[in-house]
């Protein structure tokens, strides 16, 4: 009986470091349209695993938020994480009590990102354990997580990120981007001998009316150890099939990067923000928490002043009815 027990235990972790080790993920909201988003990619090779989809490490609440649950995966903490969305937790509150209530006493090895709409504003927050496998990191913005382990470095979460804020059109167009910020070998240093970022890709949306577990949009691929094939380019051809990022788009056209001008950036204490046209748009400056510092309303352009702010990484977001945008500022 005892030699069976030590068979069941290993037998248990070996599954579980199969899949366990989900690399870099993102979710996001959309706060114009309302939709919600997850997107993500592994070097574990899904081929050889049954019962799951190849994008079962996101979890999407309709008008409400996103969850993604990483690293040593096990499905009871996403049931919870889960239960603490529908209880109507904040990502903050939700982070937190994963930490205090890891099924199996161990959040030094989890990664979490999680964001909602809180009160009509969105929340963002991210959990990297201590002991999760190197490189690991997250970032966050008012909108968006961006989580990642067994990575070849920060350049790669990075990359994501500026590619989702550089990105045009719906969030799936941006989402898609973010996964393009990623796709370089050994992104997952596991795929750096298969020659790709990943074994499995995905990109998923949902829309404020659809019924949680059937998101409108999902499109994933998963491909096989050895076969030199990168998940993110064969999505990316699934993706432009289904999908005009160009032309047409369910979201408002949105800023591009050069048609909105903020300076200096980094500053100590005002930021002049300028945009073309003569309409009104509401300007909020957040913290990496998604807590807002200061917010205010102008046309054209206009003088922020952020000197009793504390120093560090910021976010500027600036919409209206029509176009948004959001920017890194940093405060010196």
């Amino acid at each position: 009986m005892k030699t069976l027990l030590l068979i069941l235990l290993f037998l248990s972790h070996s599954f579980s470091d199969l899949f366990g080790q989900d690399t870099f993920s993102m979710v996001a909201i959309d706060t114009v349209t309302g939709e919600v988003g997850s997107a993500g990619a592994s070097c574990v090779d899904l081929t050889t695993i049954s019962g799951l989809t190849d994008h079962f490490l996101g979890e999407l609440f309709p008008g409400k938020g996103a969850i993604n649950t990483q690293a040593y995966y096990v499905p009871d903490n996403q049931i919870n994480a889960r239960n603490r969305m529908n209880a109507g937790d904040t990502p903050g509150e939700i982070i937190d009590w994963l930490i205090e209530n890891d099924v199996s006493n161990q959040p030094q090895i989890r990664q979490y990102g999680i964001v909602a709409l809180v009160n009509g504003s969105p929340q963002s927050a991210a959990h990297t354990g201590t002991s999760t496998d190197d490189y690991k990191n997250h970032v966050t913005g008012p909108n968006y997580s961006i989580q990642g382990n067994i990575l070849l470095g920060q350049q790669v979460l990075d990359s994501m990120e500026a590619r989702f804020l550089n990105a045009e059109g719906s969030l799936a167009c941006r989402l898609m981007a973010a996964l393009q910020g990623a796709n370089m070998v050994g992104a997952d240093t596991r795929c750096a001998a298969n020659g790709t970022s990943s074994l499995f890709a995905f990109v998923k949306v949902a829309q404020a009316g659809d019924d949680f577990g059937s998101p409108s949009f999902i499109r994933s691929v998963r491909t096989k150890a050895n076969a030199g094939i990168e998940p993110i380019d064969s999505l990316q051809i699934i993706f432009d099939n289904t999908v005009d990022c160009g032309t047409v788009s369910i979201h408002p056209p949105e800023f591009g990067q050069d048609d909105m001008y903020t300076f200096p950036n980094p500053t100590q204490d005002l930021l002049h923000i300028q945009v073309p046209g003569n309409e009104f748009f509401t300007a909020e400056i957040r913290d990496l928490t998604g807590r807002v510092l200061t917010k205010n309303s102008f046309q054209f352009q206009m003088e922020m002043d952020i000197s009793a702010l504390q120093n560090g990484i910021l976010f500027l977001h600036v919409w209206n009815n029509q176009r948004h945008f959001t920017k890194k500022i940093v405060k010196e």
